[in-house]
Formats: structure tokens, sequence, C-alpha cells
């Protein structure tokens, strides 16, 4: 090739290159101290929406549409939130321009790692817990971890319904641990786990200590609640929620709403006034409203109709209460310091039939992804992985095969009981302690 004819190809190159290659935005990485959530040395706390177009019925990725992400961006901008959660993400999909375009605009992303068809199957538990299941989403782990503005990953949402399924706990919790020892195995960045529950009256407590109790290792990042109990006209005393805060005034780890916004009448979210106010930043660190978009059970801002969007009398009525209420100068009188919860006993409200020092196993055939990594993601159409796993489940100390540093090591295990849960995405009927009953009296390996 003449020198003429290869300068003209290097400037091309050149040239190409600033369109081809977008510069990602800069967003500082939330971290966790104590109770709260800091970006570097400020407070940091949860200001969002729950965003989630086509609802539960049609579950898309959201941060893969580039077009409606941006259009959206632009919605958000205007409610003056700074996180976004997530529950269907597609781990075969491209998330770049949306991510960098939500860190350009200041918003952070929380993220479920379920998908409807890799997901812990409430129905029959047991054969769900299993390496396919740990591939996809430790696939969207990987996937994740490389963008700053990824705030937190929800190992689950609302397992515990009621006290009958309480017994369904320590699933929940050995897929935190794993979630926890994936990202610590593999040297990614400390991106905060942890659990989203439903706000259930007689075992709110109880959840929130588990989740919170044993080695550093198993324990939550932080712990979440889907809380409608403030329902306008009310006020922090009328809603309960002053009982709350007292209850949880002493809890060691982040405490925030991963859903709020009753809409048994007419919305006034008075509620951002508590929650970003000195009634309740000491101990929360925010929420999230439900939801973006209208679906079927109307709760939505905007409407979504033909790639356009239409702000609703929500949406106003939000964007004002947040204007009025910004976030708290200072730290917000968070604790520095705390300590791991008490475990809870057993009650008539708290059916945990496994030792407290103990969670289902972690896989053997899901080792070596701790030492070489995933690999990709099946996506929203793979084959699935319900019905991949055994019968019968077997227990392990809750730290063993837990990776605490770089290492990683393969778990004990130890033949014992199983507890289950649902698909954390559906709102299916919940029979999780129907089944344990029917597999110990079938004579599985399940032990009452």
């Amino acid at each position: 090739m003449k020198t003429g004819a290869i300068a003209a190809v290097l400037a091309a190159t050149a040239a190409a290159t600033p369109a081809a290659v977008e510069k990602r935005a800069s967003i500082q990485p939330v971290t966790i101290k104590g109770n709260a959530f800091f970006a570097g040395d400020k407070r940091f706390y949860i200001r969002g929406v729950d965003y989630q177009p086509g609802g539960a019925s049609d579950p898309k990725d959201p941060i893969a549409d580039t077009a409606g992400c941006k259009r959206d961006i632009e919605k958000f901008k205007s409610l003056g939130i700074n996180t976004v959660r997530v529950y269907t993400i597609d781990n075969t999909a491209n998330h770049d321009e949306c991510m960098n375009a939500l860190a350009a605009a200041g918003i952070y992303l929380a993220l479920d790692i379920n998908t409807p068809l890799y997901s812990i199957n409430r129905a029959n538990p047991q054969p769900s817990y299993n390496h396919e299941y740990l591939q996809s989403i430790f696939a969207t782990v990987e996937q994740f971890a490389k963008y700053d503005n990824t705030l937190l990953f929800f190992s689950a949402n609302e397992v515990i319904n009621d006290d009958a399924t309480t017994n369904c706990a320590p699933y929940v919790k050995a897929v935190t641990r794993d979630i926890k020892s994936y990202i610590n195995a593999r040297g990614l960045r400390k991106i905060p786990v942890g659990y989203s529950a439903a706000d259930v009256e007689s075992n709110r407590y109880e959840m929130a200590a588990y989740m919170n109790c044993g080695d550093d290792a198993v324990r939550s990042d932080f712990f979440a609640f889907n809380d409608y109990s403030w329902c306008d006209p009310s006020t922090f005393q009328k809603s309960g929620w002053d009982q709350k805060v007292e209850k949880f005034k002493d809890y060691s780890i982040p405490i925030f709403l991963s859903e709020y916004g009753c809409n048994k009448g007419v919305r006034e979210f008075n509620e951002v006034a508590s929650i970003y106010g000195p009634d309740m930043s000491a101990v929360y660190s925010g929420g999230l409203v439900y939801e973006y978009s209208q679906e079927e059970s109307d709760y939505g801002l905007v409407k979504l109709e033909n790639g356009k969007v239409t702000e609703m009398a929500d949406f106003t009525t939000l964007k004002n209460a947040l204007a009025k209420t910004p976030a708290p100068s200072g730290d917000g009188g968070y604790k520095s310091s705390g300590k791991a919860s008490e475990c809870p006993a057993k009650s008539s409200t708290w059916n945990v039939t496994i030792s407290a020092n103990q969670l289902p196993a972690y896989p053997s055939k899901a080792q070596d992804y701790l030492k070489n990594g995933s690999g990709k993601g099946p996506g929203l159409k793979g084959s699935g992985s319900q019905n991949s796993g055994p019968a019968s489940t077997e227990l392990a100390g809750e730290s063993d095969g837990a990776v605490t540093s770089g290492s990683a090591n393969a778990p004990t295990q130890s033949k014992g009981a199983a507890a289950s849960l649902r698909p954390d995405f559906s709102f299916a009927p919940f029979v999780c302690g129907a089944i344990v009953l029917v597999s110990s009296l079938l004579g599985g390996a399940l032990v009452l």
C-alpha cells in the first residue's frame, strides 16, 4: 500500500474512533458505611422509582431498549430522582449505552438478578436451586459489575409473604451468600447485595434480623421492604411508620423502601417529607416509588403509548413532593457502626426448620464459576433452570463455601433439610410449607 493510502486509512480510523467508542460517563460508585449508603464522603439517599415497562405480565429489559431508556431518562431528570429499580434483565443484551446515559444523568440502577426462567421456583424449590440457575445470575452480576452506577443487587423479592412461608428464608440467604461469594472470588467491585421483603406484620422484624445475623459472608449488605401502609390522607404516626423507625433504630445495615406509594385513594406522596426528613433519615436510606409506567395494577406515574410518554397526575404530585424535600444535608444522623442482629428463634410466626448456623450448601457443579467465571448468560429465552437440580438438597455451615477473599474454596457439604421459595418476579400462590411437609411424608431427604 502506498504511503498516501496508509495515511488516509489511519486518518479515517482516527476520525471514526470517537464516534464508535462513546466515553463512559463519570459517576461516583456508592459504598456502605454503618447503616447508610455513601457516594464518596457524602451520604446517599435513594430517591427513585421502580422501572419495568410491561409489568410482570410482559417482562422485558428496559435497559436494553436504548431509545426507550433515553426517552425515559428525560422524565427521570424532570422528577429529580437518582435511582431506578429494574426487575428483569436480559443478560445476553448489551447495556452500555443506556447505563452510560443513566450515569450521565446522575442515575443509579438497583437491579433484581432473577428472571422468569431462571429463578427459585416457589412451587418446586429443591430442583430450582442449582448450578444452571447460579450461572444465569452470576452472568448478570459479572455484566453489571463493570458499571459504576450499578448501585445494588436484589437477590430476591417478596419471598416470605406470610407465617407459613418463613421456612423458605434459608434459600433467600443462600442466594445472597452465593452472589457475595462470586463477587469476592472474581475480584469484582463490591456492589451491595440484599433482599427486598414483603411487609408482613407478623414476621417483619424476624426476616430483617435473619438476613442480618451470622457471619459477614452470609449477611445481607442491606435490607429493603415493599411498604404500602401509608395511604393518603395519613401521617407518620397514623401510618405506623413511626413504630417501624423506632424498631429499626439499632439495625446495623442500610434499610430502605424498595417499593412504596399506596394507591387506595388519591396519592399525595406526603410520606416523602418523612422519608427524607428528620422523622426517618437516621434510620432509612430513602425509597423507590412504585411505579414509573402505568400497568394493570394502576400505580403508574406516566402512560407509555406508541413510544410516547404522557405524564399523569401522580407524576406532578411526586415531582413537587421531592422538590419540597431535598435530601438532608450532612450525614442525617446515621450510625457509623453496629453489630449483627440476633437470629430469630422458632415461633408461631417464624417457622425456619434449618438451624440458624446452617444454609443450603453451594451446588458442587457451580464451583468452577468461582474460579473461571460464569460465562455468557442464557438471557430471557433460555431453556430455564427450574428443574435442573436434584429433588433434595444438602446443608452446610452458613459460611462453608462462602468466599470471603479472592480465593474460591469448595463448600463443605452434609446431608440435611431444605426450605423453598417462590420465583421472585411473580405473584403466584406460595406453597412452600406444603411442599416441605409432603416431601417429608413421602420419605424424601427433607427433614422437618
